[in-house]
């Protein structure tokens, strides 16, 4: 695995203010739309995060109250796998 992972948001907002809470905290992200069979909804963003420990990622958004709907680890063909954060 090449330690890349997505976290899902449900709303433009929530993903940019996580991607402030994380960069503000020197965390490299890069907010993107969702691909679309990682949703329900059809259209959705996300935040991309390469080589990062995503643990410490979803605390800093538990601690700022941003609630983000689901993590992938992205593999290195490109697909996905739904984790538990």
């Amino acid at each position: 695995m090449k330690n890349e992972w997505l976290i899902t948001f449900r709303s433009v907002t929530f993903a940019q203010r996580g991607e402030r809470v994380l960069r503000n905290n020197r965390i490299a992200c890069r907010m993107q739309r969702t691909p679309k069979h990682l949703t329900e909804r059809g259209c959705g963003y996300c935040l991309r995060l390469p080589g990062v420990d995503v643990s410490a990622a979803l605390e800093l958004l538990r601690r700022e109250k941003l609630l983000y709907e689901k993590v992938y680890a992205v593999k290195e063909d490109g697909s996905t796998q739904e984790r538990m954060p």
